[in-house]
C-alpha cells in the first residue's frame, strides 16, 4: 500500500524489540496509519469492527490478525480486552489508537484511560508513537487525514492525487506501568505524543509546553494537576462519535 501511494517514511527514535510484551499506542490521523506502523515492526492492531469492511485496508487489517472492537457491546468489550491481554502475555506487540477517533494531524486528543487496562493486566510496557503526514517544508499535510466529514474514498483520492506523500513516525516514550493507574498511563502517553509532535498537550493552549514535566516521568500529583487544568480549559467534551 505504501508503494501504491508513493509514501516516504522517516522513522525517529529506537524501534521496539520483541523482548517484552508491548502495548504500542499512537495518535490517529489516517487510514494509512495501519500500513505505516505495520511496515516498521511486526504488530497486531486493535481497531473498530467497521474497518473490516474498508476496501483493501480491511483485508490488510484482517490479514495481520487485528483484534476488532465491537462498539456498544459490553460483552464484546470484555472479549476484546481478554484477547489483547492474551496477545500481550504471549509476548506480542499490540497497537491501538487510544484517542478513539482521528484528527487532521494538527492536534492530539485525550487518550481514553480504559483502553490501557490490558497493559496493567498483562504487566506490559507501553510504547508511545507519534505520527504525522507532512509536506516538503515540514508543515502538516491534511490530505492524508480521515477526519470529520471526509469519507475514506475522498481521502484516498486526495492521497493518490499527491503522487508522493511524506510521513514521520516518532518513537516518543516508553512508559513503565508498575505502580500507575490507567489515568496516569493515559495522560503520560498523550503528553508524550503531543510533545514529540510539538503540539499542545490536550486541554492546554498552544505555547504552553515549556516548563511542564517530562511525559514519561509524570507522577500522580502531576497527573491530578494536568487533569484539573484540562477540566478548566474551554473546548469540546472528552468524548467522540468515531
Amino acid at each position: 500500500m505504501l508503494r501504491i501511494v508513493n509514501l516516504h517514511l522517516t522513522v525517529h527514535g529506537s524501534q521496539p524489540t520483541a523482548e517484552a510484551p508491548t502495548l504500542i499506542v499512537s495518535n490517529h490521523v489516517s487510514w494509512l496509519d495501519i500500513c505505516v506502523l505495520g511496515s516498521v515492526t511486526p504488530v497486531r492492531f486493535v481497531a473498530k469492527s467497521d474497518v473490516r469492511g474498508w476496501p483493501l485496508v480491511g483485508s490488510l487489517a484482517s490479514g495481520v490478525g487485528t483484534i476488532f472492537i465491537e462498539r456498544g457491546n459490553p460483552l464484546g468489550t470484555v472479549r476484546t480486552n481478554r484477547a489483547i491481554v492474551q496477545a500481550l502475555t504471549r509476548g506480542e506487540q499490540v497497537v491501538m489508537f487510544p484517542e478513539g477517533t482521528s484528527t487532521d494531524g494538527s492536534e492530539i486528543k485525550p487518550f481514553h484511560a480504559s483502553l490501557f487496562q490490558p497493559a496493567l493486566e498483562a504487566a506490559s510496557r507501553v510504547l508511545v508513537v507519534a505520527l504525522r503526514y507532512v509536506n516538503r517544508d515540514g508543515s502538516v499535510n491534511g490530505d492524508a487525514s480521515y477526519a470529520g466529514e471526509r469519507s475514506l474514498w475522498e481521502s484516498f483520492q486526495l492521497v493518490v492525487a499527491l503522487r508522493s506523500l511524506q510521513a514521520e513516525l516518532i518513537f516518543a516514550a516508553s512508559i513503565d506501568v508498575n505502580g500507575r493507574t490507567r489515568a496516569d498511563i493515559a495522560l503520560a502517553a498523550e503528553c508524550a505524543a503531543a510533545d514529540a509532535l510539538q503540539l499542545p498537550r490536550p486541554g492546554r493552549n498552544a505555547g504552553t509546553l515549556a516548563g511542564l514535566p517530562d511525559a514519561a516521568s509524570l507522577t500522580s500529583s502531576d497527573t491530578a494537576s494536568l487533569v484539573r487544568s484540562r477540566s478548566a480549559a474551554p473546548g469540546p467534551a472528552l468524548t467522540s462519535d468515531r
